[in-house]
């Protein structure tokens, strides 16, 4: 497992942070492998009854590291996003999201399949997919919709803009706002209560709300086959390199 990638215990819940600080918490492949083992164990683990996840240092995470995204010829049905976003899409106990400043494409659409989500007041969200000149992920251009609306989804995924911790509260992606000094603690006390809870009653409800997921599966298909063609495409390309090219602040 990467050691950029933390785990500990805390009671029932495990808990994940996403620990490249110096990288803004963006994701390599080793560590898309990393929390996918650590949600495989969660999901074995009879003791544990949720998983809570955050970034370290005050972000979420930037979402894919470009260059390693690249070196590994982007989302393709084995490599280890994919392998990822099936897991987490899969995953059979509460989810639970502390999010504090940047969270990145993968950073935002993550959000859209936990159980409970807390912002910090500076947490900032985007899915810049169209700008880097590919489609959406994680089954979001589905769960967008139904939970903004068309509008405002098309406003966040075709535009590409980002919007704040108030924003995320009225689309029903954050649950609360929470100051960054009580959010982890605000957070593992949500988690630790759903753990709390009668677990197969909790279990079967939680699959209730959450629908078909043949639904899901299918349009996390569709999303993958494009995403693999426009990742190959002269225009990705073209915004991929003048992204990296960009000054990092």
């Amino acid at each position: 497992m990467s050691e950029l990638i933390e785990t500990s215990r805390n009671g029932a819940v495990l808990c994940v942070v996403i620990a490249r600080p110096a990288k803004k918490n963006a994701l390599t492949g080793a560590m898309y492998q990393a929390l996918t083992a650590a949600f495989a164990q969660a999901s074995g683990d009879e003791a544990i009854g949720a998983l809570l996840l955050r970034g370290a240092d005050g972000v979420f995470t930037a979402g894919n590291d470009i260059g390693d995204f690249l070196a590994l010829g982007g989302h393709t049905e084995t490599s280890p996003g994919m392998q990822f976003i099936r897991t987490l899409a899969a995953f059979d106990k509460p989810l639970v999201a502390a999010v504090e400043g940047p969270a990145i494409g993968i950073g935002t659409t993550l959000c859209f399949h936990c159980d409970l989500v807390y912002a910090a007041p500076n947490a900032r969200f985007q899915m810049p997919f169209v700008s880097l000149g590919i489609v959406p992920e994680a089954g979001s251009s589905l769960l967008a919709p139904q939970r903004f609306g068309y509008a405002r989804a098309a406003q966040y995924i075709l535009l590409g803009e980002s919007f704040g911790a108030p924003a995320a509260l009225d689309l029903g992606l954050a649950n609360a706002i929470v100051e960054p000094w009580q959010l982890y603690d605000h957070a593992l006390e949500k988690a630790q209560a759903l753990a709390a809870q009668p677990r197969d009653a909790l279990l079967a409800s939680r699959r209730l709300l959450r629908g078909d997921p043949a639904i899901l599966k299918a349009r996390m298909d569709e999303e993958l086959r494009l995403f693999g063609e426009a990742v190959r495409s002269p225009q990705a390309r073209a915004a991929f390199t003048a992204f990296m090219q960009k000054p990092k602040g």
